[in-house]
């Protein structure tokens, strides 16, 4: 999804087979952490969304994912926008992509999206018509049981179905080796990753997701899933 000032992916994922447990409901990584040297430490992404020149990466300050629930979302703001720490809200790490990037993806559907802008997390308007801000309880507090409002979903258009064999066209092959007899493994093209791994542990809600993710975008951990010191996010 490309918006005026972010773009996003969402996906779905068995969470089990990158060592996640089925019933862990995650958490966010995001740039501040702690001690705002990034969560993990020194975590950065770089993008080519918010250049004129596609060739060109501009670091992206403003940035969160989520990863629980057999679910993911990644939302990367544009630097030059006025409200970029606002839509990429990293205070609420117990709820997950259903408030913090609200969608309409459906599992096993690939698309592309352009779309409006979602209200700031955590700002919602109440039965009354009165506009409300959220504040999350501490975790020490346990889980949260109930939200007092549902996040709106904002508005999308331009979608592009994609096939999960365009997407994943570049996975590496297997093909005995000519040697030692023993088989290697060679690449026939450049992988695009899906996701990320898995943030903190808490109680954040599952992926409720919104249309797919933009065409050409690749996230790639350099370090484990419970590590990472580098994230780098490409987006066309």
């Amino acid at each position: 999804m490309k918006t005026p000032d972010y773009v996003q992916v969402v996906g779905f994922i068995d969470q089990t087979f990158i060592n996640l447990k089925s019933d862990d409901y995650g958490g966010e990584l995001d740039p501040h952490g702690a001690d705002l040297r990034g969560n993990p430490l020194g975590a950065q992404v770089f993008s080519t969304s918010f250049s004129v020149d596609k060739t060109q990466y501009k670091q992206v300050i403003e940035w969160n994912t989520f990863m629980g629930g057999n679910a993911f979302c990644f939302k990367a703001c544009d630097p030059a926008g006025p409200n970029a720490a606002r839509y990429c809200e990293h205070i609420f790490d117990r709820i997950g992509c259903a408030y913090n990037s609200p969608n309409n993806a459906k599992n096993g559907t690939f698309e592309s999206c352009d779309g409006d802008n979602q209200d700031f997390p955590g700002i919602y308007t109440d039965a009354s018509g009165q506009v409300q801000t959220y504040t999350q309880p501490a975790e020490s507090l346990g889980p949260i049981p109930t939200m007092p409002y549902t996040a709106k979903v904002p508005a999308s258009s331009n979608c592009v179905t994609q096939t999960s064999s365009v997407i994943y066209s570049g996975l590496p092959t297997a093909t005995p080796s000519t040697s030692s007899g023993k088989s290697s493994v060679r690449s026939s093209g450049t992988r695009t990753p899906t996701g990320t791994g898995p943030a903190n542990t808490g109680s954040s809600s599952g992926a409720n997701g919104s249309s797919g993710s933009p065409t050409g975008l690749a996230l790639s951990s350099l370090t484990s899933l419970l590590g990472v010191a580098l994230v780098v996010i490409f987006l066309s």
